[in-house]
C-alpha cells in the first residue's frame, strides 16, 4: 500500500517541463513572502486602530485594485506577452510593499492598497497564459496544480513565519520580507526562465470554445461560469478576512496559533493535491461534476462552524474547505484557459482573475458588515448558502455545455450530409459547362 502511494505520488509529477519547475520555484519564493495578507485585518485593527467598517472599505479597495490589475494584465499580456508583464509586475510590487508600511491614515491606506494590488494582480493573467508556453496540453492541469502547490506551500510556510515575525519584529517586518521576496523572484526569473512562444495545442473537449465566437459577451456558458467563480471566491476569501478575526475574538487564539491553523490548508494541499488531480485525470472523471460537489464542500465548511464551539470544529471546517479547494481551483482554471480561442487567452484569463478580484471587493465588506450587525453565526449561514448557489450554477453550466456540444454535433452532421449530397462527378460539371457555352 505504501509503495503504491509513493508510485502514485511520483507519477503525478512525471512529464512536466523544466520551465514549469522553475516557474513553480519562482512562485513559491514570491508566495512565501506574501505573509502580510493573512494578517492584514489584524494589522489594521490592532496597530492602526481602524474600525471593522474601515477595514471592510480597505479590503474593498484591495479588491478594486485586483479587479483593475487583472483586466489590465490580460490586455497587456495579449499585447506585449506574458513574460514582460510578469517580471515588471513582480518588481514594482516589491517596491510598493516596501512603501506600504509607511502609510498610517485610513484614506492613504485605501489608496496605497488599491495601487499595490493593481500592480500585483497584472501578474495573474500572465502567469496563467505562460502555462500555454511552458506546458504541453495534456500536462496543463497538472502544471497548474504544481504552481498551486507552490502557492499553498508558500501559504503554509508564510503565515507561520509571519506569526513569528510579528511576535519578534512587529508588523513592519512583514512588509520588508514581502518586498524582498518579490524582487528576489524577479532576479531568479530573469536568470533561469526563457521567454518561450505559445503552443497551439488542440482544446480540451470539456471546455472547447464551440459557442463563444471569441467574444466573452456572447459566451453565455462562460458568463455563467464566471458568476459561479465569483461566488466561489466570495466564500473562499472569508478565510483570509473574517476567519482570522473569528479565531481571535471568539476562540481567543494567538497569532502563532492562527497561523498554524491556516497553515493546515496549505500543508494538506501540498501533500494531496497533485496525486488527487493525477488520479482524477487518469480515471477520466468529469471535471465539472467534481467542481459541482466541491461547491457543496465550500458551503458545508462554513455552516459547520455553527454546530458548536470547539477547536475540532475549526479543524473540520478547514478540512472541508481544503478538499473543496483542491477539487475546484485547478479544474475551474483549466476550463477558463481552454475555453479561450487562440489569441484571446489573456482576455479570458483576465476575466477569470477579475471574477476573483470582484469577490475581493464585496467579500470582506459584506462579511464585516454582517458580523458587526448580526454576529459571526449569521455570516457563516450566508456563506454556506452561497456555496450551494454556486453548486447550482456549476450544475447549470454542465447542462449548457452538454446542449452546446449536442448542437455542434447536429451542425457537423448536417454539414457532412450536405457535402455528401453535393459530391458529384466532376466530368458532369465539365459537360454541363460545355452545353452552356454552346
Amino acid at each position: 500500500m505504501l509503495n503504491k502511494t509513493i508510485l502514485l505520488y511520483k507519477a503525478s509529477f512525471n512529464g512536466l517541463s523544466k520551465e514549469i519547475w522553475w516557474l513553480t520555484l519562482i512562485t513559491f519564493i514570491n508566495r512565501a513572502g506574501t505573509m502580510v495578507l493573512p494578517f492584514m485585518s489584524l494589522y489594521l485593527i490592532e496597530d492602526l486602530e481602524f474600525t471593522l467598517t474601515q477595514v471592510g472599505w480597505i479590503m474593498s479597495s484591495f479588491g478594486l485594485g485586483s479587479l483593475l490589475g487583472s483586466w489590465l494584465g490580460g490586455k497587456l499580456t495579449d499585447k506585449f506577452g506574458y513574460y514582460k508583464v510578469m517580471y515588471i509586475s513582480l518588481f514594482l510590487t516589491g517596491i510598493l510593499f516596501f512603501l506600504l508600511q509607511f502609510v498610517k491614515t485610513f484614506e492613504g491606506f485605501v489608496a496605497a492598497v488599491f495601487l499595490t494590488l493593481m500592480v500585483a494582480d497584472t501578474f495573474r493573467p500572465a502567469l496563467f497564459v505562460s502555462l500555454k508556453a511552458y506546458s504541453k496540453k495534456e500536462n496543463q492541469t497538472r502544471s497548474l496544480t504544481l504552481i498551486r502547490l507552490a502557492i499553498n506551500l508558500g501559504f503554509s510556510f508564510g503565515p507561520f513565519l509571519g506569526g513569528l515575525i510579528i511576535a519578534g519584529l512587529g508588523y513592519s517586518g512583514l512588509f520588508w520580507v514581502d518586498g524582498i521576496t518579490c524582487i528576489g523572484a524577479v532576479i531568479l526569473m530573469m536568470k533561469v526562465l526563457p521567454d518561450a512562444p505559445m503552443r497551439e495545442d488542440v482544446a480540451d473537449e470539456e471546455s472547447s470554445p464551440v459557442g463563444s465566437n471569441g467574444t466573452i459577451a456572447k459566451d453565455f456558458p462562460y458568463i455563467t461560469f464566471l458568476i459561479a467563480v465569483f461566488l466561489m471566491g466570495f466564500i473562499f476569501l472569508q478565510l483570509f478576512t473574517t476567519m482570522p478575526l473569528y479565531y481571535k475574538e471568539i476562540y481567543e487564539l494567538s497569532e502563532v496559533k492562527i497561523g498554524l491553523i491556516m497553515s493546515m490548508n496549505g500543508f494538506l494541499i501540498f501533500l494531496l493535491e497533485m496525486p488527487l488531480i493525477h488520479t482524477i485525470e487518469q480515471k477520466m472523471l468529469n471535471k465539472m461534476r467534481i467542481v459541482t460537489w466541491s461547491m457543496a464542500l465550500f458551503g458545508m465548511s462554513f455552516l459547520i462552524l455553527n454546530f458548536g464551539h470547539a477547536i475540532s470544529i475549526l479543524i473540520l471546517s478547514m478540512l472541508l474547505i481544503t478538499v473543496g479547494e483542491m477539487m475546484a481551483f485547478p479544474f475551474t482554471n483549466n476550463f477558463a484557459m481552454n475555453r479561450a480561442p487562440i489569441g484571446k487567452e489573456g482576455d479570458y484569463m483576465a476575466w477569470y482573475s477579475m471574477a476573483f478580484s470582484l469577490s475581493h471587493i464585496f467579500s470582506a465588506k459584506v462579511g464585516m458588515e454582517l458580523i458587526e450587525k448580526y454576529g459571526y453565526d449569521f455570516n457563516w449561514y450566508v456563506m454556506g448558502g452561497l456555496g450551494f448557489v454556486a453548486m447550482f450554477l456549476i450544475y447549470r453550466l454542465r447542462v449548457m455545455l452538454a446542449e452546446e456540444k449536442a448542437a455542434t454535433s447536429v451542425k457537423l452532421d448536417v454539414s457532412s450530409s450536405l457535402e455528401e449530397d453535393m459530391d458529384v462527378d466532376p466530368t458532369m460539371s465539365v459537360r454541363a459547362e460545355s452545353r452552356t457555352v454552346e
